[in-house]
């Protein structure tokens, strides 16, 4: 064969060679960029589902965290009023029909009612979720660190407003009830931050989920895409039983909540207005009203220190909800509730 006709053979094939090899290395570079685009998808439908079921929870919590407060600084009020009782009884037997609750003084109420009123005086300048997260680690203990002392030296009382609410929350992060740990180096990051309620409701995860950034390779992108996805769905299972757990319990102390501030009222009557301070001088009712005032004290007082979400051990971890405590504080609310009814 003629040594131009054999050149041109193996041009030809090289030629198609070099072609069915553009044509490969296009459809690598397609299929590459439709695994970016599914990964972000992915990517950007988990996070979209973690907004939304972030935004329901921390909203429930929150209301559930302003009760609890408020609650704890009526106690003030109520202190005030059983003070001016003279001979009175000492009230000890803090429990009805086998129903147990705290004992508590009248000084440790006033306590608990100013640490809640430097919280709420705090509030208004506070991220999304920091009501809810002193809900979560037990309100009367975060209202207790409110008159403590910060990890800093810094005493907490001296402080006011969001400096006040922001020690105590960096405080909690760092103390034996934390909910997201890391103390002040915790506060540092989340402090006024949008992440705020996240990290302390939810865990260390929430940091790996937020902050997570999809690789500019494809393959490696759509595997971390998957894992936000996974964790996404985790994290989603925990929103819906907190969520459902924080709207019982606030359906429970909201029940209690209805008997305290109609009694507080009567007890004011009686006390302010008539002017009865001598337990002597008290009909039986009164008595009677006197006696459920201090047990539904004792019993939102035990409410209020409940933690609703308990720290998970892994610091990259997903908390856990304290369902079993809640169900027993709820059916204890309950069985006293239920005891006094029709009662004074």
């Amino acid at each position: 064969m003629p040594l131009p006709l054999i050149i041109g053979g193996i041009a030809a094939i090289a030629g198609a060679a070099g072609v069915g090899s553009g044509i490969h290395g296009g459809f690598k570079m397609k299929s590459a960029s439709d695994t970016m685009k599914l990964a972000k998808l992915t990517q950007e439908s988990a996070i979209k589902e973690f907004e939304m079921r972030n935004d329901q929870t921390t909203k429930i919590m929150d209301i559930l965290g302003n009760q609890e407060l408020h609650i704890l600084q009526s106690f003030n009020e109520f202190s005030s009023i059983i003070e001016k009782i003279q001979g009175r009884p000492e009230f000890k037997e803090y429990s009805i029909n086998g129903v147990n609750l705290p004992e508590y003084t009248a000084e440790e109420l006033k306590k608990i009612s100013a640490g809640a009123g430097l919280l709420i005086g705090g509030m208004g300048g506070a991220a999304a979720g920091t009501a809810g997260g002193f809900a979560a680690a037990g309100v009367t203990t975060s209202a207790v660190m409110a008159l403590g002392t910060a990890s800093t030296g810094t005493a907490i009382s001296t402080l006011s407003g969001v400096a006040a609410t922001n020690a105590t929350i960096a405080a909690i992060g760092g103390g034996s009830i934390a909910t997201g740990g890391g103390g002040m180096a915790l506060g540092a990051t989340i402090l006024g931050g949008a992440t705020l309620g996240i990290g302390l409701l939810v865990g260390g995860v929430i940091f790996n989920i937020t902050g997570s950034k999809l690789s500019d390779k494809a393959d490696e992108a759509y595997l971390q895409a998957k894992r936000t996805e996974e964790e996404v769905g985790k994290i989603t299972t925990y929103f819906n039983e907190l969520a459902e757990v924080a709207s019982n319990y606030n359906e429970s102390l909201t029940n209690v909540e209805a008997q305290y501030r109609k009694r507080l009222t009567v007890l004011d009557h009686i006390v302010n207005t008539s002017n009865k301070t001598m337990w002597s001088e008290f009909s039986e009712i009164e008595k009677k009203v006197t006696e459920n005032m201090v047990l539904l004290v004792g019993l939102l007082y035990a409410m209020c220190q409940v933690k609703l979400v308990l720290k998970s051990d892994d610091e990259d971890g997903i908390n856990t909800v304290n369902s079993s405590e809640i169900y027993e504080t709820t059916a204890k609310a309950k069985e006293l509730l239920d005891n006094m009814k029709d009662a004074a």
